[in-house]
């Protein structure tokens, strides 16, 4: 395993991040929402995930509040005492999303952080979260009372350090400006939206955070399994089911079809899976820390952990970045 550091800070991380989004409840449901579940693992399957990950070298886990509404926290914090010590892991996990229906469910209000916080840290069963990042940009609370909640969870020593997640590039350098101004705790991670169906950070984002020594955790690197499939692959549970994917990896459907067959070329070429291939291309990028991958059968793990020794060249990455066009900006609510 690779390791590096985070942005600029002294954390050190593996080169792969476990999702953990796919470790859960697929029944899990909160009146109201949308949100389902029905490809995560339950617990006594997902467990193996955890236990490779770790003889494998990751030391970088990434969970959420909203995922299965608690489960996957839970799952998590409980493999990871089983199979690791606490001071040898990077546990990270978001607040944001709506876990419950009524005022003040969700969102990145003061009491709602301040409750949620103390709820993850309940379901992980653990004194502090390495990583606490805003899963998404609340445009009903005043960014100032966010980012002053947030400092004072650092302050308790609920966090130690702080992320965000997608959002526009004004925002996250307002967020930061605000946070320097009035001496709280800054954002050392951003964990955005980026892989070869989807380069639209590479515009904005990606330049500010090279330039704010913002270390970058991508999601999704595999465009929800569409890049780990050769382009003539039918529809898996995954697919079927996951009502974002469907609408995001929609819009371009030629143009996708054509940077899909670039990955195919070089991964024919290679004698390599395809996911390789694409987490081999986000990989060569410097300002990129550690994709999050997630595995739902132990062949996604090895995969993804192959990629580290897989090294493209110039004339590799050229062709698979020829294809793409713009994309309508995705991912951010």
């Amino acid at each position: 395993m690779e390791y590096r550091r985070l942005g600029r800070t002294g954390l050190t991380v593996s080169r792969l991040c476990l999702g953990c989004m796919s470790y859960g409840d697929p029944n899990a449901r909160v009146e109201g929402s949308p949100l389902r579940w029905e490809w995560a693992l339950r617990e006594e399957d997902s467990r193996p995930f955890f236990r490779r990950a770790i003889e494998f070298g990751i030391n970088f886990f990434d969970t959420a509040n909203i995922y299965s509404y608690g489960a996957s926290e839970e799952i998590t914090g409980r493999a990871l005492r089983e199979y690791a010590r606490r001071e040898e892991v990077v546990i990270a996990t978001k607040v944001w999303g709506v876990m419950r229906p009524g005022a003040n469910g969700g969102g990145l209000s003061r009491k709602a952080i301040l409750h949620e916080i103390d709820a993850s840290l309940r379901r992980l069963g653990t004194d502090y979260v390495d990583l606490y990042q805003i899963h998404r940009w609340d445009d009903a609370t005043p960014i100032e009372e966010t980012m002053d909640a947030l400092h004072d969870v650092v302050r308790a020593g609920k966090a130690r350090y702080l992320g965000a997640s997608s959002m526009w590039a004004w925002q996250f350098a307002k967020a930061q400006a605000l946070a320097e101004r009035h001496g709280w705790t800054r954002f050392v991670s951003m964990q955005n939206h980026l892989n070869l169906l989807y380069r639209e950070e590479e515009r904005e984002m990606l330049p500010l955070c090279r330039d704010q020594g913002v270390g970058v955790i991508p999601w999704s690197p595999l465009a929800r399994g569409h890049l780990a499939r050769p382009p003539e692959a039918g529809a898996t549970k995954r697919t079927e089911t996951d009502r974002f994917a469907k609408i995001v990896y929609a819009a371009l459907p030629d143009a996708d079809q054509r940077v899909k067959l670039a990955v195919d070329r070089v991964a024919q070429a290679r004698g390599v899976p395809h996911a390789q291939v694409a987490l081999a291309w986000l990989l060569h990028k410097d300002i990129v820390t550690a994709p999050i991958v997630g595995a739902t059968r132990m062949e996604h793990l090895e995969t993804a952990v192959a990629a580290l020794d897989v090294r493209l060249d110039g004339e590799e990455i050229a062709m698979l970045e020829a294809p793409y066009v713009p994309h309508p900006v995705a991912g951010f609510g």
